[in-house]
């Protein structure tokens, strides 16, 4: 399967199954910038429940910008504030430590570029899941994409249309809050460690 879906922000369980499924990636690296959408978010389980971890950017006059020219905002101590909530989420979860120096490197370092960070997001997952990444990315913006060419999952960058419904596993708070789905593809890792690369394998995927 071929696909094309964007970069995002320590990406959402469907988007690493639409991933971990495919043959042939291709990022969309040439749309407008759009605020509300995990191109600059995730999504965890803490103990209060769903937690949202966003990353702030530098607001430009132009109406419209490119996802690759936004640039993050250093002025706010983000990454100290996103690894403390990560560490109060899943420090008790069976595999948080095993991957928990792979993790703090990226909040370690400071990246001007939104896409720059959610690249090396995705290559720090894929190496914890033991995974293959190779990948392409766009030299223009296509509104529609031929079917025939990619499987388009470039809606999953916006949480609120993707309706993807996956099977429960173990999370630490689902004693206090139950099953939360499809969170940040970190969750899983947590949780599942090795296990989660077949999970994500078999994982029933919404092609659009």
């Amino acid at each position: 399967m071929n696909i094309l879906l964007h970069p995002t922000y320590f990406p959402s369980i469907s988007h690493f199954a639409a991933i971990a499924q495919s043959e042939n990636i291709t990022f969309e690296i040439d749309d407008n910038f759009q605020k509300q959408t995990n191109r600059n978010r995730t999504y965890i389980y803490s103990p209060n429940g769903i937690q949202m971890l966003n990353i702030p950017v530098k607001h430009s006059k132009e109406s419209h910008q490119k996802t690759k020219d936004i640039q993050i905002e250093t002025d706010f101590d983000w990454q100290k504030q996103h690894f403390k909530s990560l560490e109060a989420a899943y420090r008790s979860s069976p595999f948080f430590e095993f991957f928990e120096d792979d993790l703090r490197l990226i909040f370690e370092k400071k990246h001007n570029f939104l896409l720059d960070l959610n690249f090396e997001t995705l290559e720090i997952i894929t190496r914890c899941l033991r995974m293959k990444l190779e990948y392409t990315t766009t030299k223009e913006y296509f509104h529609e994409v031929d079917a025939n060419d990619y499987k388009d999952f470039r809606y999953l960058v916006n949480g609120k249309k993707d309706p993807s419904a996956f099977e429960r596993y173990t999370q630490v708070f689902d004693d206090k809050h139950g099953f939360i789905n499809n969170l940040s593809v970190l969750d899983l890792l947590f949780n599942e460690g090795k296990y989660a690369m077949d999970y994500l394998k078999k994982q029933e995927l919404i092609i659009k």
